[in-house]
């Protein structure tokens, strides 16, 4: 056990995601137990350049298990990636007395941590916090079960309305560089076409079936919002093969993050944060903290891929149910 480590400093960064804050119940939680001070730091590095550190006890996360978003708020901070900003957060890290840092975000959030490891060196940990699964390292980012279910319960709904009046109905969900939600919510819903970055043949696929199209049925397309194509190129490609489509388009946006997190999300989350005071007591720095084939598992920053590719066996569902 490191006995050096008597002052954590928490904070979430980027999007904010469902189970962050059983996350930081977690952590909280294992740290009172070795004796370590807890200090959140509000709005992320843009917090850390203000100084806007506030103590967290366990006893107050715990009430926040079952809630999304986060109790810290999250901002993007443009300060943070000049010297003079890491230079004003490393001030306020010195004199608030914290020797660790754990933060909960993306990719972005990494790369700020390690560039700040350069003229900081107190331990850093992450933990994967966005719902578009795109970071490798560990098999589930914190937020991605949620939103998935979150875009399927709409879906639902929107494909009940879609078979009551034979419209073809096209769903855009989150997922910028990924097709997670997009492959995890379209297949369990029964779309008949589901669109994502990693992939060329499903819109051919989508323009093979809509050709023919006839009314009879509902047409349902889930689109993810990082696909080349878009949601409303797509409706005019399908107004252009068939002209005579009643056809509507729906964006769910940001609801996917927001919402009570499912029971894979908080434990997932209060799994990765007590392994991430375990890794700082262990004298790990520099990594985050993921989980693969259900074992947690340590990848270093500067190891990460931001683009978590669909892998085989997703193509070839897509390709099968596409077709």
């Amino acid at each position: 056990m490191n006995k050096k480590i008597k002052n954590i400093g928490l904070f979430t960064s980027g999007g904010d995601s469902p189970g962050m804050n059983a996350a930081l119940y977690g952590i909280a939680k294992v740290a009172e137990i070795n004796g370590i001070k807890i200090t959140g730091i509000l709005k992320g590095y843009e917090g850390m350049i203000n100084g806007d550190f506030s103590p967290l006890k366990s006893s107050d996360l715990k009430k926040m298990v079952h809630r999304g978003g986060t109790l810290l708020k999250t901002a993007r901070s443009k300060r943070f990636l000049t010297i003079e900003g890491r230079k004003l957060a490393l001030k306020h890290l010195q004199e608030n007395n914290i020797d660790a840092l754990i933060a909960i975000g993306g990719d972005g959030t990494f790369k700020g941590l390690l560039t700040f490891s350069e003229i900081c060196d107190i331990p850093f940990i992450g933990i994967p916090g966005t719902i578009d699964n795109d970071i490798s390292g560990t098999d589930y980012t914190l937020g991605f079960d949620s939103a998935v279910n979150t875009a399927i319960e709409n879906i639902d709904k929107i494909k009940d309305t879609a078979e009551s009046h034979n419209r073809v109905f096209i769903v855009e969900v989150m997922g910028r560089d990924s097709g997670y939600i997009a492959i995890h919510s379209g297949l369990t819903t029964g779309a008949d076409a589901i669109l994502i970055p990693e992939s060329g043949k499903d819109f051919i696929y989508l323009l093979d079936k809509v050709k023919n199209y006839d009314s009879e049925d509902a047409f349902l397309v889930v689109v993810s919002e990082g696909d080349e194509i878009g949601a409303e190129l797509v409706s005019s490609k399908i107004k252009e093969v068939n002209p005579n489509v009643d056809l509507r388009i729906t964006k769910l946006g940001h609801v996917q993050r927001g919402g009570n997190p499912s029971a894979l999300d908080r434990m997932l989350g209060i799994r990765l944060g007590v392994e991430a005071v375990k890794s700082l007591l262990q004298s790990k720095k520099n990594v985050m903290v993921g989980i693969l084939n259900n074992q947690l598992h340590l990848t270093p920053f500067n190891e990460m891929v931001k683009q978590h590719q669909v892998n085989k066996e997703l193509h070839e569902l897509l390709e099968l149910f596409g077709k």
